[in-house]
């Protein structure tokens, strides 16, 4: 088995085209992104990444440079069990979420690509396969557009192959929010799968009234309600709400979903494979929701996760992310229709731009 020979880490800033608004983070003019490149002894390489809003990247690639390779080089590359827990309990004082498990994150989803490469198949493949082809939705980050610029912007993503839409609620007025939903439920009928997100936005008697408001509009799901650490106040929504509730991208381990699920407190657990704690960890959350009869969906890093939804025989819907790399990367996500195509390149099959990415370097 080959050895870890070492780790390279890099930050990078990405500026968006366009500059994007929720409930929570305000305005977004760029992310960061932060690589992890993982090379062993016989010289194959395999490339993970996380990123941020557009803050603290800095932490997350001091933890991959400074604490991770004296951890992980001259360990055995193949054993990403054994690694993960390695890194988690070296660094578990001072983490368990945070910079810490986004580090984390970056590293095991390149060592699972070094894996799947070095056994020359894609990486769906080597978790166990299921279907390559994964019903997907764009994620649109459009709080603050008017009504004419969200129905446009709907449009774009139906014009690009997208059969599943998600909108941003969670304005100060809840009227607003209701006539912005309704003006998107007529514009795209009835059946037509529509997720709302309120990125935590409101307090549990504000979601419990939201909920309610939303119930004619027939919503897939609404999305965070409130913040993440009120697991209680999930499950009351859930009761009293009427609507299903997806939650998990700020959740950060497979326990704090355990946790979730066995309250019911989510109907569509929602792990994001860069800050969950990987690969390892996010097929974990997929079998953990399976036994309760769960659909999984996702958040972040279309381009990686479609391989992992393509092995849940219990996904849902993959989310396209706003924050698209397909600008730095050979290979972008591919739907037909509504769906994402797992790619059968080695790995998961994405092909940085190391040289454009490089004039974005932090």
């Amino acid at each position: 088995m080959p050895r870890v020979a070492n780790i390279e880490s890099v930050l990078y800033r990405i500026p968006l085209p366009v500059t994007l608004s929720d409930s929570t983070h305000g305005e977004i003019t760029a992310f960061e992104l932060i690589t992890c490149r993982i090379r062993d002894v016989d010289g194959a390489e395999g490339v993970g990444y996380t990123y941020t809003v557009g803050r603290n990247g800095g932490a997350v690639a001091d933890i991959l440079r400074r604490e991770l390779p004296p951890l992980i080089e001259g360990r055995e590359a193949d054993d990403t069990e054994a690694i993960w827990h390695h890194v988690w309990w070296a660094l578990h004082y001072g983490g368990r979420g945070g910079p810490v498990v986004l580090a984390l994150s970056a590293l095991d989803i390149a060592l699972w690509d070094l894996k799947a490469r070095r056994a020359n198949l894609p990486l769906y493949r080597l978790l166990g396969g299921f279907d390559a082809r994964v019903p997907c939705y764009a994620g649109g980050i459009d709080l603050d557009l008017s009504v004419e610029e969200l129905l446009a912007q709907t449009d774009g993503n139906l014009a690009k192959g997208f059969r599943a839409i998600k909108m941003k609620v969670g304005r100060p007025d809840l009227k607003a929010d209701v006539a912005k939903v309704s003006a998107m439920r007529q514009h795209l009928g009835d059946g037509f799968p529509l997720m709302a997100d309120a990125n935590m936005k409101w307090t549990v008697e504000e979601a419990i009234r939201a909920a309610r408001a939303f119930v004619p509009f027939d919503l897939t799901w609404l999305e965070e309600p409130i913040i993440p650490d009120d697991v209680a106040g999930h499950a009351r929504i859930m009761q009293e709400g009427c609507v299903p509730i997806a939650a998990g991208e700020n959740l950060r381990s497979l326990w704090e979903f355990k946790n979730y699920i066995t309250s019911g407190a989510v109907s569509y657990p929602e792990p994001d494979v860069t800050n969950c704690g990987g690969v390892s960890a996010f097929m974990k959350i997929a079998r953990l929701a399976e036994a309760f009869n769960l659909p999984v969906t996702s958040h972040g890093a279309h381009d990686i996760t479609v391989h992992l939804l393509a092995a849940c025989p219990n996904r849902s819907y993959l989310e396209a992310h706003g924050f698209g790399l397909d600008k730095y990367i050979e290979h972008p996500l591919v739907l037909q229709d509504g769906k994402a195509l797992a790619p059968d390149r080695p790995g998961h099959g994405i092909s940085f731009d190391w040289a454009g990415l490089a004039k974005l370097a932090a």
